[in-house]
């Protein structure tokens, strides 16, 4: 039986300050192909090179990476600031509809830091610019040195609704997670659940309320070393388990609060 596929979505990327390419991380793929027993497939985030309807004809599901440049905060009426970063206008253009149209369909989507950020906005959502700078927040940014276990080390908890979606896959109600974000939920969109959140009140873990299907969204990096967390490894089972029903033509039930 051939394995479900999933579009993960790309990032636009210079080789050499000077080339143009869309590349993905090799841990997201490494993830799907051995968690969640998928066939990954880089998608080009660009409307211009790709088109929604073919890509869900192709895909089973999707895979929203993280990425350094933000959502551009005109899609949700405010202003561009200094603090707002880089931004990424062709894939703003590409995952907002496409998250609206699967969380409509059912198709399985998994969304993970900027992912998770277009899944709130999708929804009608809005985003501060820089968590740090909040009162009582604590610097969810990576840190600016250090090897990459360094940098995805795990540094603090997040905890789940009691009963909830993130706590029945988990089958915990605390974990410990990384974190390497810069921005995060101000105002969260229709029907998001806030399911997790950090110490200081961030939100961490989100699905979309009565969507018919797979629709999680995660702020923190379950990517990385993925196969021995216990925390993303039954993350990503979870979601292969959503793609090989939905390549099979099943249709799962609606996405409830406990």
């Amino acid at each position: 039986m051939a394995r479900p596929v999933v579009g993960i979505i790309g990032n636009h990327h210079l080789i050499n300050d000077e080339y143009p390419t869309h590349a993905g991380g090799r841990m997201n793929c490494e993830a799907v192909r051995d968690i969640s027993g998928a066939l990954p497939l880089i998608v080009p985030a660009d409307p211009s090179l790709v088109d929604i309807e073919d890509l869900k004809r192709t895909c089973d599901g999707f895979l929203f990476t993280g990425g350094r440049p933000n959502v551009h905060p005109e899609e949700y009426g405010e202003a561009e600031t200094e603090a707002h970063g880089t931004f990424d206008r062709a894939r703003d253009r590409l995952t907002l509809p496409l998250i609206r149209d699967c969380v409509a369909s059912g198709q399985p989507i998994l969304a993970i830091c900027r992912g998770f950020q277009e899944l709130n906005v999708a929804m009608g959502g809005s985003l501060y610019p820089e968590i740090r700078d909040l009162p009582g927040r604590m610097n969810h940014r990576m840190p600016p040195d250090g090897t990459i276990e360094e940098k995805f080390a795990l540094r603090h908890d997040v905890t789940f609704t009691t009963g909830g979606i993130f706590h029945r896959i988990m089958g915990a109600e605390i974990v410990r997670t990384n974190t390497l974000h810069g921005q995060g939920i101000k105002q969260k969109g229709e029907r998001i659940v806030i399911d997790g959140v950090a110490p200081d009140g961030t939100p961490e873990a989100i699905y979309v309320e009565g969507a018919p299907g797979f629709t999680l969204g995660v702020q923190w990096h379950p990517e990385y070393r993925a196969c021995e967390d216990p925390v993303s490894r039954p993350l990503f089972e979870a979601f292969g388990e959503a793609l090989r029903n939905w390549a099979a033509g099943e249709r799962p039930k609606r996405l409830k609060s406990a």
